[in-house]
């Protein structure tokens, strides 16, 4: 797990120096405190053909396999291909093994120099052999190419720019910015996906300049030209027709293999323990493969509604782990400023602070930790997948005007100041009822859907807003599941948008602002692509999801964690907003700063900010989109962080 940079350049006028690579280097330290190296080669001239690019490699290393040997930029036994990468290739020794038959020489035992060498034999093809999390650059000499790639499911990060003469690129915003002369024009159309989804979707960021690599792509630049193309897109149409006891069998040996890889380490190694299903299958898992008690950690909260902290107790003790709690105090928020820096986008998912939290306190004992992300978008246990299933049903066997009846029902239902109450679920419910189902999940999952953000903006920001559309990012991945169940596409869309582009992004930089390392067993790209193909009636029961987790691990999973509603990771920001946070949220919400911005009507914010603090509605989710943008703004527009010394 590293931080890498970099760029290639046609000629010394678009060249970045040796200067600005070690600034666009050094401030990526967080995500690789133990070491950092470079390459850095001037444009050179071949007789007869057009020059080979100027190119340079930044590498911030945290070092976790390979502790002695382990260090990049890489490159292949000429010196001809480089490589820098960000993650771990967990098949490396079986790549390895093969790669010396064929005759490669290796002056390491880790996992990068087996990307040159598979590099130096298949070309691009070379990705299609990985399993693992990555984002990696290499560059060919001989073909004055580099070329640019990431992960299937988006576990690491990947952002570049592209710009006449010369290509840019990083594990973070924060390391292009330090190129004197990068601009930070706001993309408008990033804004609204951001107000509507609560992060900026791939494969745009936050700067019109500036673009994400999106998950299972590759980028090839030579010549000047940049081309990005996908190298992984499975058939989520394909349903199996396996019979039940084949399939859970397949699914314990399959998860467990993947849990099994993902513990190879030279250095300490735990996990996060929520309590929940999937945190709890992975921490058996582990026990199950380890002499020792694996080492877990928790985050509680004060109010009931959003503390897991005795489940997780619960668990811990009995899979025999050694169990570390923290309690997030409210006043323990005043970490926004490091979140607003370390994210580098406006990024509104609340989890981000116990995640923030957790990563801390786990990287006081360890240095690699897995975790549970995924097993909901790929065994149905997100509750939105009951409500899905339900209007699915009601679509179904309901007239259009009983479901219109419906939904007029719901504007007088009372609102609730509970966000997880069942009143509020019910009435955004019923709200939805009569849309068609895209839609209707999109009213569920956006934080302002269209009116609301239609209200929101001023004249002249809905005027830029011109040709974009936030509801496509969502639509083009619910269909990739077209002739599958409403359940699926949703659950599709999920694990196609909302898993890289927040789960993964918030796990990815709140543990690397601390240098721990976050593995993800059930995203092993093998287990996706397995788990996508079974059919929604062994993944759910009636309203009930992870159906045929329960009846696989039965020894890790008991009934008490099964029975147990699913909390999420949320934060009460309702409460917090109405007490210990409502100065910040009045000072930084004042009509003055939003009338600076020019995006927002203050007006409409203000009457945000009062229904909330009367009590008449819960904007707690809002309020914070508002506010971290306001925050994010005042960060990296008004006051530009100086460069890394």
């Amino acid at each position: 797990m590293c931080g890498i940079c970099g760029a290639v350049w046609s000629s010394s006028g678009q060249g970045v120096d040796e200067a600005t690579l070690r600034h666009m280097t050094r401030i990526l330290a967080h995500r690789g405190p133990d070491d950092e190296q470079f390459l850095w080669k001037p444009p050179m001239d071949r007789t007869g053909r057009s020059g080979i690019p100027g190119v340079g490699l930044g590498f911030r290393r945290l070092a976790i396999i390979d502790l002695a040997t382990g260090r990049q930029p890489i490159s292949n036994e000429d010196e001809t291909v480089w490589a820098v990468f960000n993650g771990e290739i967990y098949n490396y020794r079986e790549l390895r093994h093969r790669l010396e038959g064929h005759g490669h020489t290796f002056r390491t035992r880790g996992d990068a120099e087996v990307i040159v060498h598979l590099y130096e034999d298949l070309g691009v093809q070379f990705l299609e052999h990985l399993v693992g999390m990555f984002a990696i650059a290499v560059w060919d000499q001989r073909q004055g190419s580099l070329m640019l790639a990431r992960d299937r499911l988006g576990q690491k990060p990947l952002v570049y720019s592209e710009q006449p003469g010369r290509l840019l690129f990083a594990s973070e915003l924060k390391s292009l910015l330090q190129v004197p002369g990068l601009g930070r024009d706001l993309d408008p159309g990033a804004v609204d996906a951001y107000f509507a989804y609560q992060y900026v979707p791939h494969p745009r960021t936050i700067f019109r300049g500036i673009r994400k690599l999106p998950p299972a792509h590759y980028a090839e630049y030579r010549e000047g030209t940049l081309q990005v193309k996908p190298y992984w897109s499975p058939d989520f149409n394909v349903e199996s027709t396996e019979k039940p006891e084949t399939l859970r069998n397949e699914l314990r040996e399959r998860l467990t293999t993947s849990v099994k890889l993902r513990l190879q380490s030279d250095v300490p190694l735990g996990a996060f323990l929520s309590g929940g299903v999937d945190s709890a299958l992975i921490v058996g898992l582990m026990q199950k493969l380890r002499d020792d008690p694996v080492r877990t950690f928790s985050i509680g909260f004060t109010i009931p509604e959003y503390d897991e902290s005795a489940a997780a107790s619960s668990v811990a003790r009995r899979l025999g782990t050694d169990h570390t709690e923290f309690r997030l105090e409210p006043e323990r928020v005043d970490i926004w400023e490091k979140l607003v820096w370390q994210f580098d986008e406006p990024f509104a998912d609340s989890s981000a602070i116990p995640t923030w939290y957790v990563s801390q306190l786990a990287r006081e004992e360890v240095t690699v930790s897995l975790t549970g992300d995924g097993g909901d978008e790929l065994f149905a246990g997100y509750p939105r997948y009951r409500a899905v299933r339900l209007s699915a049903w009601a679509d179904q066997y309901l007239p259009g005007s009983v479901l219109a009846a419906a939904r007029r029902c719901a504007a007088w239902l009372p609102t609730s100041l509970r966000q997880k109450s069942r009143r509020r679920r019910l009435k955004r419910f019923l709200e939805a009822i009569v849309l068609p189902e895209e839609r209707r999940y999109l009213e569920w999952i956006y934080i302002f859907n269209d009116a609301r953000r239609a209200e929101l903006y001023t004249d002249d920001f809905l005027s830029s807003l011109t040709d974009t559309d936030p509801a496509v990012f969502c639509s083009e991945t619910w269909n990739r599941a077209g002739q599958r169940d409403p359940v699926t596409r949703a659950a599709t869309a999920d694990l196609l948008t909302y898993l890289p582009c927040d789960l993964m992004t918030k796990v990815d930089m709140a543990s690397m602002a601390h240098g721990l390392e976050c593995r993800q067993p059930f995203l092993d790209h093998r287990v996706v692509e397995w788990a996508s193909r079974i059919p929604l009636r062994f993944k759910m029961r009636g309203l009930s999801g992870k159906r045929i987790l329960a009846q696989v691990f039965p020894d890790l999973l008991p009934a008490s964690v099964m029975r147990r509603p699913k909390m999420g990771f949320g934060v009460p920001l309702g409460h917090w907003f109405r007490h210990e946070l409502k100065g910040l949220l009045q000072d930084s919400l004042s009509p003055e700063s939003l009338a600076r911005r020019g995006i927002m009507r203050p007006e409409i914010v203000r009457r945000y900010v009062n229904e909330h603090l009367a009590g008449d509605f819960d904007h707690g989710y809002r309020l914070w989109a508002l506010l971290v943008f306001e925050m994010w703004c005042r960060t990296w527009l008004d006051a530009v962080p100086t460069r890394e010394t």
